[in-house]
């Protein structure tokens, strides 16, 4: 797959997963995660793709700072419903990196490796999201502030043209080169910056 150049350059994260272990599926459980992997879960590439893998991998590096992150044994809020804007999305990746599902995820092994009922919307929180570790009960509050990275002007008066059906292939790319840019820059010129993810 010809993915944009840039992917590759994201930092990856890498959890332990213990039903990839007890199963065989990966050795000692570890499995390496990319952003390109959550670009090939949703099927496309945009700011809310890219923030939700950034705020995701923030919460998990600031969770387990002196040990790897525990797959599959993160309990995840959402603020907002399921419904809501962009949640379904943002939530599809961040079960991607912690393995938290909802009521169809996975049930577990003889009461072992449970993931559903791990994923929950329209909770009361003080951030937009809130991460929980089932080993100690620590959690973090985490929100994302993408208006910190804005998008080229010409990007909305591009995607009328486009989405109209009309456009010449030159603005068509020219529309998509501008988007992934924005991503790029998400991912890559602030992917450390504390003022487009906060915790607490």
């Amino acid at each position: 797959m010809n993915f944009p150049a840039f992917f590759s350059q994201v930092p990856t994260i890498v959890m332990r997963d213990r039903l990839a272990a007890f199963l065989g599926a990966a050795q000692g459980g570890l499995i390496e995660y990319g952003y390109v992997d959550a670009v090939r879960l949703t099927g496309h590439s945009c700011p809310t793709v890219a923030g939700a893998y950034l705020l995701t991998s923030r919460v998990l590096r600031a969770l387990y700072p002196d040990e790897l992150p525990a797959r599959g044994e993160i309990a995840v809020d959402f603020r907002a419903a399921l419904e809501s804007g962009v949640s379904g999305v943002t939530a599809a990746v961040v079960g991607l990196l912690t393995g938290a599902a909802g009521s169809g995820g996975f049930k577990g092994l003889a009461g072992r490796f449970a993931r559903r009922e791990l994923l929950h919307f329209g909770t009361d929180l003080p951030g937009q999201i809130r991460f929980t570790r089932l080993d100690n009960g620590q959690s973090l509050n985490a929100s994302l502030q993408l208006e910190e990275v804005p998008a080229d002007p010409r990007l909305p008066g591009l995607l009328q043209t486009v989405l109209a059906g009309d456009a010449e292939p030159a603005t068509i790319e020219l529309f998509a080169g501008l988007w992934q840019d924005r991503v790029r820059r998400i991912l890559l010129e602030h992917f450390t910056d504390p003022d487009l993810v906060s915790l607490a």
